[in-house]
């Protein structure tokens, strides 16, 4: 259940729609990557992770990685699950620093209680609403689903889920099925009064009930500007947060830093590293 950052179309399976093709496509489209890394950054935003340490979290329908490499930026480690075997080879080729695990998330989430501080979704639980198979009963997949999602995440966490429900019988199947497997919290719509940049995000909270963050676009028209602000001016909201530019020599060295830690193989730093190459003519 690849995250692609736009609507998908319902094409048959995600492990057939995302083939190799689909899945080199996403990746390269410098705008997916623009959306699916401003989808991820406010899946994380809305996790309200503690700032002191670095956590755990898990990313269902990790895709090639796209959403993991923003957690990954931000000091965090990630395992992402996802079910098209095309999506994860082309993670493996773009050595992303989270681990990938291929399953069907339909069949539950396969860790042991409590592993997680936090999970994220971009653009994949709608896909369980599918019945793509005989077997396949739609509620009891999301059940078996959130059930699963429920006790593999800490007491007092949070999952992100951010979807493009077909219609309001599918967001309510969906809501229905989270809050019997015991999660409470609701729905967080950015800019509803926006056909294109309107996006719907289900924030759960485990264990606790916990005040539901606002959606962006919803307050007045100040407000309103400062908020389109941080989600289009990514770079300059990151300097403010004293974070490092994307790749910047300060980006590339923290990340390599990374890896090391990671017990990677990393190259040596070196007064060349993060230094651009002149135009050849």
């Amino acid at each position: 259940m690849a995250g692609s950052g736009r609507r998908p179309e319902h094409r048959g399976p995600p492990e057939l729609f995302y083939d190799e093709a689909e899945a080199r496509k996403y990746t390269q489209n410098s705008r997916v990557v623009e959306i699916q890394s401003q989808m991820s950054e406010r899946a994380v935003e809305l996790l309200g992770l503690p700032e002191d340490r670095p956590c755990l979290l898990l990313d269902v329908g990790c895709g090639s990685g796209l959403s993991g490499d923003y957690i990954s930026e931000e000091g965090h480690y990630w395992i992402g699950m996802d079910i098209s075997p095309a999506m994860l080879d082309v993670a493996v080729e773009r050595e992303v620093e989270g681990d990938l695990l291929l399953a069907d998330v339909g069949h539950g989430i396969p860790f042991r209680p409590g592993t997680f501080d936090g999970c994220i979704s971009i653009s994949a639980v709608q896909w369980l609403c599918n019945a793509d198979k005989k077997s396949h009963s739609p509620p009891k997949r999301l059940y078996r689903f959130f059930s699963t999602l429920y006790t593999a995440l800490a007491r007092g966490s949070r999952a992100v889920l951010q979807l493009y429900p077909e219609n309001s019988e599918q967001l309510e199947l969906i809501t229905a099925q989270a809050m019997r497997a015991g999660f409470t919290g609701g729905m967080v719509v950015d800019y509803p009064n926006s056909a294109k940049a309107k996006k719907f995000f289900l924030c759960l909270f485990v264990g606790t009930s916990g005040t539901l963050p606002k959606g962006l676009g919803t307050e007045c028209a100040s407000e309103e500007l400062h908020q389109a602000k941080f989600t289009n001016e990514r770079t300059r909201f990151r300097n403010v947060k004293g974070k490092s530019v994307k790749k910047s020599r300060d980006w590339i060295l923290e990340k390599k830093e990374r890896r090391r830690r990671q017990g990677k193989e990393v190259r040596a730093d070196t007064k060349y590293t993060g230094r651009k190459r002149r135009p050849r003519f």
